[in-house]
């Protein structure tokens, strides 16, 4: 799990003016772990603009462009919770899950994650989280699901 979840990663008290900040703020805690190159970022914002990444139940999920697969270091998550919402093309976002992915790691990160949001109980409690422990608990499954 630490490959792909940095507790460096897990920011669960911040704030963003707007999407756009929130997903550079998702992109930052990318570069900041060593995961992706600084350019990663703007690849994030372009994908953003061709189609959104809110997935419901309050969750975002931004990541790279195909284009941007050049600039990720290694397959990454960052966890960023914005207890006070951030509007999202209407929805409001209280977390976003940022992928960094190499290849086409970034299909089964996507999969996995969406089994945890379909679990009213698991995406109330990563929506709620106060804890990076209760984030690597809950997001742990989905490094042994793209293992196997």
């Amino acid at each position: 799990m630490s490959e792909l979840l940095d507790p460096r990663a897990i920011r669960l008290a911040e704030k963003a003016a707007d999407r756009d900040d929130a997903i550079r703020r998702c992109g930052q805690a990318l570069v900041d772990i060593g995961a992706t190159e600084p350019g990663y970022i703007d690849t994030m914002l372009a994908r953003e603009q061709s189609i959104s990444t809110y997935v419901g139940e309050g969750v975002a999920i931004p990541h790279g462009t195909l284009a941007g697969k050049d600039l990720v270091k290694r397959d990454a998550l960052a966890v960023l919770r914005f207890p006070e919402g951030v509007d999202w093309g209407g929805e409001t976002v209280t977390v976003c899950v940022a992928i960094a992915a190499q290849g086409d790691g970034h299909v089964d990160l996507l999969a996995a994650l969406a089994e945890i949001l379909l679990d009213e109980d698991q995406a109330r409690e990563l929506r709620e989280a106060t804890e990076p422990e209760t984030v690597i608990r809950l997001l742990g499954t989905i490094q042994e699901e793209t293992e196997s």
